[in-house]
């Protein structure tokens, strides 16, 4: 049988070197587009998030004023020591 030749490959770059990076191989340009969609996107996120955040707090306020209102609610959460409201 003969022998099958080996298949030589190339050698491998020295351990020194930096192994290429996609921000390395992409147009700088491309990179700038990339990064300032990025910031808008986080911004809009932190956009929606502020705006969840004062919807959900006006939501407490209103239930509050509500309740308020409601005399049972007042009248079951109140303290039953009506005497420290006693005028004198």
């Amino acid at each position: 049988m003969a022998k099958k030749k080996g298949r030589h490959t190339p050698a491998a770059p020295a351990a020194a070197d930096k192994p290429a990076t996609l921000k390395d191989l992409l147009n700088p340009a491309i990179v700038d587009k990339l990064k300032a969609q990025a910031d808008s996107m986080k911004a809009d996120e932190q956009q929606r998030r502020e705006a969840q955040r004062k919807q959900e707090e006006e939501a407490r306020k209103a239930e509050k004023k509500r309740l308020e209102n409601d005399f049972e609610y007042l009248l079951n959460n109140s303290s039953p020591d009506w005497k420290n409201h006693k005028k004198s």
